[in-house]
């Protein structure tokens, strides 16, 4: 159960707990419409929707193809909608002195799960260093800030960048063998 493969299958387990955190037990849209503008119309369920298929397409890639390429598309999913998002929850409650629904669980789940998939890849071999994971991090933030201004437009053209990126380091892969 240590292994990269098994262990990014929890990634949709808590995404869909920390929705509940937000939407269910909490309202998060009514928190983030106080400080942030209103871009996204789509229902939450709608979001919840996409983005739990996604992930769950992209683990399902990497379960087939089980290469760095498909590693670091999963790594970077994960790192923008979740270890960024419960960075996101954490900074703005306390910048904002106001707790934003999601913090728990992006606390007490997020980081310490994506900690232990991240941890997962590097003993693989899927990421080969630091500066790898800090680039995943940038990337991520990009990526979640833009959502954050523009709203879901920024899903679909995430989803066409994705396989130029695979393809990209995959051919830094055999340039290494």
């Amino acid at each position: 159960m240590k292994e990269f493969k098994n262990l990014i299958v929890l990634g949709p387990l808590i995404y869909a707990i920390h929705h509940f955190e937000e939407h269910v037990t909490f309202n998060f849209r009514e928190w983030r419409l106080r400080y942030f503008l209103d871009n996204n119309a789509l229902p939450t369920e709608e979001v919840l929707i996409r983005l739990i298929s996604l992930l769950l397409i992209v683990t399902f890639i990497h379960l087939i193809k089980n290469n760095r390429g498909s590693a670091h598309i999963v790594m970077f999913f994960l790192m923008t909608t979740q270890v960024v998002n419960a960075f996101f929850h954490i900074f703005f409650s306390f910048y904002f002195s106001d707790f934003s629904p999601g913090a728990i669980t992006g606390l007490l789940l997020y980081l310490p799960v994506n900690y232990i998939i991240f941890k997962a890849a590097f003993n693989e071999g899927f990421l080969r260093s630091f500066t790898e994971l800090l680039l995943l991090f940038a990337a991520g933030s990009i990526t979640f800030a833009l959502f954050e201004l523009i709203g879901p437009k920024v899903i679909a053209y995430t989803i066409l960048l994705m396989p130029f990126y695979y393809i990209l380091i995959n051919k830094i892969e055999i340039k290494n063998e």
